[in-house]
């Protein structure tokens, strides 16, 4: 990826997704949201108006499917798929018939599983040459956050995809509950911020920029974006206190860290990756990893969610002097070993032997 290509996606407009269980508080999360100035510069893409309650909020314009906030904020209901909306909603913007919006937030339905939604933005080269992956945003329910990932996957499931997690209704619970919740979220996810909220009050500017792509530089921050050393601190500290409790669902959820000092050879690690995904594609929630490959002195950034995965991204320059390979997991029913053990004969032989 030359450096003219790296400006190129920085550039791209970038998307959030906010997901969260039903009755979780995302839609309050949204409506709070859409009043932080901010947000002036937003599309928010939703399901249907009524759900967010615009009627209490200044509205500037509307049409069928478009309302424009007087707090600056779009608002775009989805109709037919996502990638139509999506579409329609980029060529809007270059016509002049919408604000010419700087970022995009998509709120998901409460049974959502994100992953579909990232494959979209990872796999449509339309949407894919216009928008980039921001950060995923999970609202987990402050009271009933830990029965429901008890009884359900969906709500673990997006914990474990999340770049940020917001513990709600924070003033209902007291606080050794909200302790025990939180503790519960990053044991799920080790790298993802937690915040405790009340109302849906939650400031913009916490929520975004937590893509590869640092928004005021527009260049990249891999220490920020990859965060591996909370996955070793996480293994640490599941070495020692876990639970294997049958009646918890985040118990087949493992988070971990594989590292290597030794370049290796592109082809072997897309090798590598091909074969996991074929043997274990849905159990890879999300994969995240910087990689010293023999082709280049370059790093090169890698990110997947199950069995998609973005093209990969050269970029300019290591983030410091650490030259080690590091590749972030978070799996479910896929513990470290079988993985450690396919990436050492794939990568290590094959780079040996070159």
């Amino acid at each position: 990826m030359t450096e003219v290509q790296i400006h190129e996606a920085a550039e791209r407009l970038p998307i959030s997704v906010l997901t969260g269980f039903l009755g979780s508080g995302k839609t309050t999360v949204l409506s709070h949201l859409l009043q932080d100035p901010a947000m002036h510069d937003t599309a928010v893409v939703i399901n249907e108006f009524g759900d967010v309650g615009l009627d209490h909020m200044l509205v500037e314009s509307s049409n069928d499917d478009v309302v424009v906030l007087n707090s600056g904020c779009l608002c775009c209901t989805i109709r037919g798929d996502l990638i139509d909306t999506l579409r329609n909603l980029f060529r809007r913007r270059v016509t002049g018939e919408v604000p010419e919006f700087a970022r995009l937030v998509i709120e998901t339905t409460g049974l959502a599983d994100p992953a579909p939604i990232l494959h979209t933005l990872m796999t449509d080269p339309l949407l894919a040459a216009r928008y980039r992956l921001d950060s995923v945003i999970a609202t987990v329910d402050g009271v009933h956050g830990l029965s429901q990932m008890d009884t359900q996957f969906e709500p673990i499931k997006q914990a474990a995809v999340a770049d940020r997690l917001l513990v709600t209704k924070r003033d209902l619970i007291s606080d050794d509950e909200a302790e025990t919740l939180t503790e519960r979220l990053r044991s799920i996810n080790p790298a993802a911020p937690i915040y405790t909220i009340t109302h849906g009050d939650v400031a913009a500017e916490t929520l975004f920029g937590a893509g590869l792509y640092d928004p005021e530089t527009k260049s990249p921050d891999v220490a920020r974006w990859l965060r591996d050393e909370a996955y070793a601190d996480a293994e640490s500290h599941d070495d020692h206190h876990h639970h294997h409790d049958v009646n918890r669902h985040d118990d087949r959820i493992r988070s971990f860290c594989l590292t290597s000092e030794t370049p290796m050879a592109w082809d072997a690690f897309a090798d590598w990756m091909e074969a996991l995904i074929s043997v274990h594609g849905d159990a890879l929630l999300r994969v995240k990893g910087i990689l010293n490959v023999t082709d280049t002195d370059k790093p090169v950034a890698v990110h997947g969610v199950q069995h998609v995965f973005h093209p990969p991204a050269m970029l300019e320059a290591w983030p410091d002097a650490d030259r080690s390979s590091r590749i972030v997991m978070i799996t479910r029913d896929l513990n470290r070993e079988p993985v450690e053990q396919m990436f050492r004969a794939f990568v290590e032989k094959a780079t040996d032997s070159a």
